[in-house]
């Protein structure tokens, strides 16, 4: 079983993005069995929340349902359990880093780093801005999903 998190600040808008876009990837390639999936925030600002509304909404328009997921804030158990933790931006990593016990900071990513067709490393947080934000945020974790999906594929399930 290869274990994933993905992290942003509040765990409200694009770790709960990532976690289901990577979620209906998975089930739609049968890997369910042997992927878990998971979200947090580095920070306790909305613990036990739903995602936000905006990210609920754009997310449903492209077939993800985000509602059964709740906040929760990265623990320290999560650096030992997950074989991937991939933070959204830098800010979030260096966040982690500081968490994270030296022999496990290799678990440690951005999560762009795995998508192509994008000049940045970082997602953007989308809170304060517009829906169009969200849009985007959506557009840039499907293509570092399809591109985690495979490096997975190709590094743990062959």
């Amino acid at each position: 079983m290869v274990k994933i998190l993905f992290v942003c600040m509040g765990n409200i808008c694009r770790s709960p993005t990532a976690e289901g876009v990577f979620r209906k990837l998975v089930v739609d390639e049968g890997l369910s069995h042997a992927i878990e999936i998971d979200s947090a925030g580095t920070h306790a600002y909305h613990i036990g929340s739903k995602p936000d509304a905006r990210s609920q909404a754009a997310a449903q328009k492209r077939g993800i349902d985000l509602n059964s997921q709740r906040a929760r804030k990265v623990n320290d158990l999560d650096f030992e359990m997950f074989d991937y933790i991939l933070p959204m931006d830098r800010e979030n990593y260096s966040n982690l880093i500081e968490q994270c016990p030296t022999h496990l900071e290799k678990k440690l990513q951005l999560f762009l780093e795995f998508a192509s067709g994008f000049n940045e490393m970082e997602v953007p947080d989308p809170y304060y801005g517009g829906n169009q934000g969200f849009e985007r945020v959506l557009d840039m974790v499907e293509e570092a999903s399809k591109g985690l999906l495979w490096h997975i594929k190709t590094r743990h399930l062959d």
